[in-house]
Formats: structure tokens, C-alpha cells, sequence
């Protein structure tokens, strides 16, 4: 779900810079594979955040999701040898990252309530239980 999170924040922020054309990296096989429609998936908690991705890939002219290893994603690489290169005069000093807070979730979509009626939590708690 975080995966989807971050998709959809930044489909939002490329949207709100009116960009037409995107090419989407990500690491997530199964994001990228899902909402290509390759792959499908019966989680009813993914399920809203996928179909919002489907809605917001409307709004471009061309997109294209394609999927990078975390092994091979370059990008990761660099901004982590770039931050520790960069020094600041004053040594002590930490240019701020400026982080917008949203009042709801990304996926702006009601999830459905659990069937089984069992917390949110529960198949992660019997997962580690096993």
C-alpha cells in the first residue's frame, strides 16, 4: 500500500505541473505489473489504490511504468553518494526537506470494511506468528 501511496502522490504531482508525457520507475514488481494489467490481484485493500492509479493514468497523454530492480536503481545510489559528498559551511547545519502533510490518504477512495471482521492487523500478526 505505501508503494501505491507514493505512485499516486507523485501521478498527482506531475499532474498538478501539467505534464503530458511520464515515464514511471519503480522498484515494486508488483505495482509496476499491476497496473499494467499483467498481473491481478485479489487483495481487497490494494484493490482501491490500484483502480485510482488506472484513473489518474487517464489524465496523461502517453505514460509508461516500467519496472527497475532495487538492485539496479541507480537513481537510490546517487542521491545517497551526493548527500554524503555535500558539506555545509557551517558543519552543524542541515538544509530543511520541505514535507507536505495531506489530510487523507492518497488514494482518496473508501476501503471497504474487512469481511472477516478480524482488525486490520490480523493476517500480519498470524503471518509473524508463523
Amino acid at each position: 500500500m505505501a508503494e501505491y501511496e507514493a505512485c499516486i502522490l507523485g501521478l498527482n504531482m506531475a499532474i498538478d505541473m501539467n505534464i503530458q508525457e511520464l515515464l514511471v520507475i519503480g522498484d515494486s514488481n508488483f505495482l509496476v505489473h499491476q497496473v499494467q494489467g499483467e498481473w491481478a490481484t485479489k487483495n481487497s485493500k490494494i484493490l482501491p489504490y490500484m483502480h485510482h492509479v488506472q484513473e489518474l493514468r487517464k489524465r496523461f497523454m502517453k505514460i509508461e511504468f516500467r519496472h527497475v530492480p532495487k538492485i539496479q536503481n541507480e537513481f537510490v545510489d546517487a542521491l545517497a553518494t551526493l548527500s554524503s559528498m555535500i558539506q555545509h559551511p557551517n558543519k552543524n547545519f542541515i538544509n530543511p526537506i520541505p514535507v507536505r502533510i495531506h489530510n487523507q490518504p492518497a488514494y482518496c477512495a473508501h476501503v471497504e470494511e474487512e469481511t472477516d471482521g478480524k482488525p486490520w492487523f490480523h493476517d500480519i500478526k498470524e503471518y509473524l506468528a508463523k
